[in-house]
């Protein structure tokens, strides 16, 4: 009976072994079609193993990778969740973060914020993170966006998928997989699907016959997808993989690479096709647009110095013909996810699609002003129903007319991808302007300052416009607020002061300058009160106490005093020529003596004021005795003077 029991123990634990050795089997195998990016086969596989109970965090993390490469996001949003339940010690930021997209690809919005902000809590120095935190009221935004445009089903679409639709004299090339006429059929294991190749349309056109692929010059029996023309239609640049001469290369990782190629357009025939200098078969180039003026081509890629999966660069197209050293387009438009499909339209905003800005799910359609090389604006979500809980990218835009088209796989299309036309019924708006006003006076004097210079400089040290403030001291700007900048007010014998003023909603601002006097450029015997721009001291008539409204006035002396203490004054005091001189005198300098008195109560050392008293005999009008004169006139006399002694 022992044997009989250690014999089933036996042959049970070897037959365990078996199962996990062939589990382990096709895990390996599952994993090599990962590694070599073939999601499909790779999704049945891992499947099998999950049903014969073995998992593992790896496992899970593959799967759901799989599912979300693939656009499968209901497959990956079942793999993340049951990846966060079971392994929560093992995921990273990154399977926090698609997790969320894949949420929201389902609606459920809230699931993704919950998850979010799980993703902010892990990770460090992460711009979709720091925009996640700085947008909470993205749906919001989006909303307000949203019912711009009235969209409709291409009418070349096929069951097939459908996208990348660009520009073409009076139709388009788009990319497609819809050819099953072929006996021997290439697919790749990405998605199972065929190959796709490039195809042209007359838009207007009403026979789908009208539907052309592109010669063999162009489409091989590997991808060619997205494309643009120059407006002249005879240059034509594409993506296509990495094949040359009838072979095509893997990098080191045994992966086919994208590459922009170049082809001419004589006599009818697409011909020179020539891949561009920047290409590499260790990383991707893909998704080329042109700006307006066709000197700059933009694009999408992970090559070294990209932040994310793929970002957006940039290259100058010289009349030599040769190309520019390709230029991250920074951190404003790049996250550490996607950014790809640009397109720039004549009025240079830059469209493309993201899924790291924050979104309605899976790849959605922003867009910036990139105007006078500007990479510095806000990026605003275009809204549904452009964007969608699905991906929406390869958006193209006329702004003459307002009509455009983009690609969506949302689940009312035809096939796995199509093309939507839409028409722009209101505008976006990416101008951002904020009125800034204020007034510009001097610190001490508080008095304002006539002829100050207002300048705005961006971010990047550059004067982007000037301003004079008027006879109040008072100036009024205009500034894009799409960006930062340093507003700064200056005047001879000031030192500047500068404020900045950050990205904002566009709200008025109020921004005042006090300036304060580099030196005091006078010497012996200079009145102080005019380098302050003092108003006079005046005295009520036969009185030397001080009036309250001159009060105001010494405290801007006694300030002057203050800033620098090495300057001592004298206090002369005048009266008006009425009364007799005797007693004018004795009255001045009653005056002379309570203005010093004054200030000592203040803090000021009795031994840097001296005070006198002039009576009537320096005038400043001709009012003098026997003169007949208003009491205005009388008043400009009766004043204190702040002579500089030292």
């Amino acid at each position: 009976m022992v044997k009989k029991i250690l014999s089933l123990l036996f042959i049970t634990v070897l037959s365990l072994g078996i199962k996990s050795i062939a589990q382990e089997r096709l895990v390996t195998k599952a994993n090599a079609k990962y590694q070599d990016y073939s999601f499909s086969p790779a999704i049945d596989i891992y499947k099998r193993v999950l049903e014969k109970g073995y998992v593992s965090a790896d496992l899970l993390k593959k799967l759901g990778n799989s599912y979300y490469f693939n656009a499968d996001y209901d497959g990956a949003a079942k793999t993340y969740e049951r990846l966060v339940n079971e392994y929560p010690s093992e995921v990273g930021p990154e399977y926090y973060f698609r997790y969320a997209q894949t949420l929201k690809t389902l609606g459920d919005y809230d699931g993704a914020d919950t998850i979010m902000v799980k993703f902010t809590e892990v990770t460090t120095n992460d711009l979709r993170a720091a925009v996640y935190s700085e947008e909470k009221n993205y749906l919001e935004e989006i909303k307000e966006n949203s019912g711009r445009y009235n969209i409709a089903q291409f009418q070349y679409n096929s069951p097939y998928s459908d996208f990348a639709p660009s520009f073409y004299k009076d139709g388009l090339i788009f990319s497609s997989d819809r050819d099953t006429g072929n006996f021997a059929r290439y697919r790749h294991t990405w998605n199972a699907k065929d190959f796709l190749d490039l195809y042209k349309v007359n838009a207007d056109s009403i026979s789908t016959n009208l539907v052309t692929k592109l010669s063999d010059n162009v489409n091989t029996r590997l991808h060619e997808s997205t494309s643009v023309t120059t407006k002249d239609g005879n240059i034509l640049y594409f993506t296509r993989n990495n094949f040359v001469e009838g072979k095509y290369k893997k990098d080191e990782k045994g992966v086919i690479r994208l590459k922009i190629f170049k082809a001419e357009l004589v006599d009818g025939v697409w011909t020179n096709i020539e891949e561009l200098p920047f290409n590499s078969d260790a990383y991707s180039v893909a998704n080329p647009a042109l700006s307006p003026d066709e000197k700059t081509l933009y694009f999408a890629s992970d090559m070294p110095g990209s932040l994310g999966e793929s970002d957006l660069f940039k290259t100058t197209l010289n009349e030599d013909g040769t190309y520019g050293t390709p230029v991250n387009l920074g951190t404003v438009i790049n996250t550490e996810a996607r950014e790809t499909f640009p397109f720039i339209t004549s009025e240079e905003v830059l469209y493309f699609s993201s899924d790291g800005h924050p979104g309605l799910g899976g790849l959605d359609v922003f867009a910036t002003k990139i105007a006078k090389n500007r990479l510095t604006g806000s990026v605003v979500n275009v809204g549904e129903p452009v964007n969608s809980q699905k991906d929406d990218f390869t958006f193209i835009f006329n702004e003459e007319t307002k009509e455009g088209y983009f690609a969506s796989n949302r689940l009312e299309g035809q096939g796995a991808d199509d093309i939507y036309s839409f028409l722009e019924t209101i505008p976006l708006i990416l101008d951002c302007n904020q009125q800034v006003t204020g007034t510009v006076r001097d610190k001490i004097s508080n008095e304002v300052l006539v002829g100050a210079t207002i300048k705005v400089i961006n971010e990047n040290n550059e004067e982007i416009l000037t301003a004079i403030t008027d006879s109040e001291g008072k100036y009024s700007i205009m500034v894009d607020c799409n960006q930062g900048n340093f507003v700064r007010a200056s005047m001879e014998g000031y030192v500047p002061s500068e404020e900045y003023l950050g990205k904002s909603d566009g709200k008025p601002r109020i921004m005042d300058f006090y300036l304060e006097r580099d030196k005091i450029t006078a010497g012996f015997g200079d009145d102080l009160a005019k380098l302050l721009q003092l108003s006079t001291i005046y005295f009520d008539f036969d009185k030397y106490n001080i009036r309250k409204d001159s009060e105001v006035e010494v405290e801007k002396v006694i300030a002057a005093m203050e800033k620098y203490p090495s300057l001592r004054i004298k206090v002369n005091s005048h009266t008006d020529s009425r009364g007799k001189d005797s007693y004018n005198l004795w009255l001045s300098q009653k005056r002379a003596e309570s203005t010093v008195n004054y200030m000592i109560s203040k803090g000021i050392a009795s031994d840097r004021l001296e005070g006198e008293g002039f009576g009537e005999t320096k005038l400043v009008n001709q009012c003098e005795n026997g003169v007949r004169c208003s009491n205005t006139e009388h008043e400009l006399n009766r004043r204190s003077e702040f002579i500089i002694l030292e």
